[in-house]
């Protein structure tokens, strides 16, 4: 009796090359933009939530001296703008940038959803982004590379 073992099917990707290689850079420059955010994230929450002390611009201190910057107690300073405060939105709009990176190279490669849940934990875990970015890029290379006439999903 002989076995017949099926042909492994063609690689699929759901899209050209090109667009994968344009996907694969728009995800490194928001790994690193978001894991440098994120950085800067967490240095903030340490000096708010151990010091009490946020970076404000502009205002006016409780003695009336002009503030130019500085780390100060919220409750030191009266109007300017809390420096603090703009890196915590900043951040949360390139995580979500970086969510849609992630999301379109993880659809142009047709990898499993576990790997796109991996790639966005990238930009939640200090320094994971950096080395995130490292190996998905690999990867990607690998396969582009391993599979030069991968048929377009469509």
């Amino acid at each position: 009796m002989s076995s017949t073992t099926p042909t492994p099917r063609p690689r699929k990707f759901g899209g050209t090359p090109a667009q994968i290689r344009s996907a694969t850079k728009f995800y490194k420059v928001f790994a690193y933009a978001t894991g440098v955010m994120l950085l800067l994230l967490v240095a903030e929450m340490v000096l708010k939530y151990f010091w009490q002390l946020e970076l404000f611009v502009g205002g006016e201190l409780l003695d009336g001296a002009a503030n130019t910057i500085g780390m100060l107690n919220r409750a030191e300073i009266s109007g300017g703008v809390n420096i603090s405060l703009m890196i915590l939105i900043v951040h949360g709009w390139m995580y979500v940038v970086y969510l849609f990176a992630d999301f379109r190279l993880w659809s142009l490669m047709r990898w499993p959803f576990s790997r796109f849940i991996t790639i966005a934990l990238g930009g939640v875990i200090p320094f994971l982004s950096f080395f995130t970015e490292r190996t998905v890029h690999a990867e990607v290379d690998a396969e582009l590379a391993a599979h030069p006439k991968a048929a377009k999903r469509y």
